[in-house]
This record gives C-alpha cells, sequence and structure tokens, in this order.
C-alpha cells in the first residue's frame, strides 16, 4: 500500500503523486485523502494559542485544519464577513474544513458561511439539525435543507452530513444527489441499532470527510484513535479497506477533545493495576456511570 499523504495545499490537490493513492481490494477505485487536525484538540487549554499559532503548529506537523465556528465558550461565529481576511492568512498554503454552524443558522448565515467556504476552498461538514432538516419520517417541507444545497451548488462548495442515524441520513443522501457523507467513527462505534461495519458498507460510496475519533464504548468523548480498550483494531482496518475501492477525495480529520480527566485516570489504571498487577486497585462505586466530568 502506498503512503498516505498527511496533507496538502489548497492548489495541490489534483497534483498528488501515485504515491498517495491507495489501491483498495473491494473495487477498481483509487481513495485519495489528506489529513486535518479539528481546532477542537485546542480546547480547554489554560494557555490559549492564537489562531495564527495554531494554524502555523498544524502546518509545521503536515496537517491541514478543521475549522470550529467558534472557540469554547465563545459564541461569536468565526464565519462572520469580518474575519475572512484574517481565516484566509492563517489558512494560507493549507487544506481546510469547515465544521458547520450549529445555532440553528438562518438561511442568511448559511449563506455567509457558505461563501466564507468557498473564499478558503473548504468542504463544510453539517448534520441534520444544522441543515433543517425536518424531524418528521418522511422529508416532506424541507424548503430551507434544498435552499441550504442549491447555495452551496451554486457557490461550488462541497456539503458532508455528519453520522447520525443511519436510515435518516441515507434518506436525506438520497433526495439530495449533490451531498457527501462524513463519518464520524466516535458516532459509528457507539450506535447500538446499527453495527460499525453497517455504517462503513452504507455510507462508503459517498463519504467524502472522515472524523477520526475513538471512546470506550460508552460515551463520544472523542479521544485520539487508538484508544486501548476503544474500537477494535480489525474495524480501523475494515474501515480503510472498504474506503479504498472507492474514487473518493477524501479529508481525514483527527477530531479530538483534550484528554479529559476520566481518560487520564482510567489510563493509569490499566497500567498500574492491570499491565503491573500493582496490590489493592480501587473500587468503582456501582453507579460510577452515572457520575460524569464534564465542566461547562
Amino acid at each position: 500500500m502506498g503512503a498516505i499523504a498527511p496533507g496538502c495545499a489548497r492548489d495541490a490537490c489534483e497534483r498528488r503523486p501515485e504515491a498517495d493513492r491507495v489501491l483498495g481490494e473491494y473495487g477498481d477505485g483509487v481513495m485519495r485523502i489528506s489529513y486535518v487536525v479539528s481546532t477542537m484538540v485546542f480546547w480547554g487549554r489554560e494557555h490559549q494559542l492564537s489562531f495564527e499559532q495554531e494554524c502555523q503548529f498544524l502546518q509545521s506537523l503536515g496537517f491541514g485544519v478543521e475549522l470550529w465556528p467558534h472557540l469554547k465558550g465563545h459564541r461569536e461565529c468565526r464565519y462572520q464577513r469580518r474575519n475572512w481576511q484574517r481565516l484566509a492568512a492563517a489558512t494560507q498554503d493549507m487544506l481546510v474544513a469547515m465544521r458547520s454552524r450549529y445555532d440553528n443558522p438562518t438561511r442568511e448565515q448559511w449563506a455567509e458561511q457558505i461563501e466564507c467556504a468557498k473564499l478558503l476552498n473548504a468542504n463544510i461538514v453539517t448534520d441534520l439539525q444544522s441543515m433543517g432538516v425536518p424531524d418528521e419520517p418522511e422529508l416532506n417541507g424541507c424548503t430551507f435543507t434544498t435552499d441550504v444545497v442549491e447555495m452551496a451548488e451554486q457557490q461550488g462548495v462541497k456539503l458532508c452530513l455528519e453520522t447520525g442515524p443511519l436510515d435518516r441520513l441515507k434518506q436525506v443522501g438520497e433526495r439530495f444527489e449533490s451531498l457527501r457523507y462524513c463519518l464520524d467513527t466516535g458516532y459509528a462505534h457507539l450506535d447500538p441499532e446499527n453495527s460499525f461495519r453497517r455504517y462503513v458498507d452504507e455510507l462508503a460510496p459517498r463519504v467524502a470527510h472522515l472524523h477520526l475519533t475513538d471512546n470506550y464504548g460508552e460515551v463520544d468523548d472523542h479521544e485520539p484513535p487508538g484508544l486501548r480498550g476503544g474500537m477494535p483494531r480489525e474495524d480501523w482496518n475494515y474501515l480503510l479497506e472498504v474506503l479504498s475501492g472507492y474514487d473518493n477525495e477524501i479529508v481525514g480529520s483527527l477530531e479530538m477533545c483534550p484528554c479529559m480527566p476520566a481518560v487520564m485516570i482510567r489510563q493509569a489504571s490499566e497500567f498500574i493495576f492491570d499491565s503491573l498487577q500493582w496490590p489493592n486497585p480501587p473500587q468503582k462505586q456501582p453507579d460510577y456511570k452515572d457520575v460524569g466530568y464534564n465542566p461547562a
């Protein structure tokens, strides 16, 4: 299997060498994949980097950037027109993706963030609610959704619908041909009704974006991929194998929150008490799953 490019400049995506292509066993397709890191990774730091420093850091590692619409704890959307010049300057020569607003954006706000995406040559990752998809069995009265899709088509911006209830995703995808999917590995790993591999099989032909994240199977807490006790290695291998059979241009995004106390305690405990077998390990209380650490 050839090497996978860690990222590409906006104007270089059509010039990838053959070594950056992955040949699949599920067909004669050729998957082309580049990588970004979500700015979620910078949340919760005591000493914040500037936006420019965040981008410079990611670029130095060979990654592009997936923008969240705001900083954690702030309401102002960074996609507002007055911020465009700064966004463009900071992400120059970087591969960019954008997570859409999720504050029930209006048509005007959608138009603004689509124009911003066009400026940055970015795909937009969104969800059912943000697109105004009605919570009804049939897709009736989804004029708002139609307007959003048409605005994106007119601007040449790719919309990627993030993983949610599988049947609903497929229904919306059948209605809007230009939509692509964002497969979120963390969500798919947690769904009690559909297996991870079913998500992969059903969505792979139209996947244009990946949220690469892990969890322990209880909460979608956006841990780094490869978590001990998280998603099985076999499922990670299956994901790559199936995606490699389709001729898709894919952005793989490392979508991770800063490590939570519960994760640090669990990882340390697994090493000290399970691997090293130190004596007298602490015992979890019966209701430990109902007690969470989730500061505002």
